[in-house]
């Protein structure tokens, strides 16, 4: 089982920025794909985006794209979500994970490790 953890969370405010990490013991984000998820008080957890480990492209929903980028740091054993402009909707638990799925998957249920999450709260 691989390990992940998520950090980086904390309390913004509204138009502020935060970048997120989720950190391996290893290189394994040079051989698995990485999606982040978020879950917010109330709501199901969604699918905010993910990068291949083929090709290092990127998948965002639709209602974030142009405000996140997601990126493996160079060493690959750390994941990275960089998110602008945050709204108080973005408020949520945020969750990493990977899956050995060539491409970013909107499904939970495609991805096998998970890590235990990081709180962000985006205050108006």
């Amino acid at each position: 089982q691989v390990q992940l953890v998520e950090s980086g969370g904390g309390l913004v405010q509204s138009g502020g920025s935060l970048t997120l990490a989720c950190a391996a013991p290893g290189p394994i984000f040079g051989s698995y794909t990485t999606g982040w998820f978020r879950q917010a008080p109330g709501k199901e957890r969604e699918f905010v985006g993910g990068i291949s480990w083929t090709s290092g492209s990127t998948d965002y929903v639709d209602n974030v794209k142009g405000r996140v980028t997601i990126s493996i740091g160079n060493a690959k054993t750390t994941a990275f979500l960089q998110m602008n402009n945050l709204k108080p909707g973005d408020t949520a638990v945020y969750f990493c994970a990977i899956t050995t799925n060539r491409e970013p998957s909107d499904s939970s249920s495609d991805y096998d490790n998970w890590g235990q999450g990081t709180q962000v709260t985006v205050s108006s």
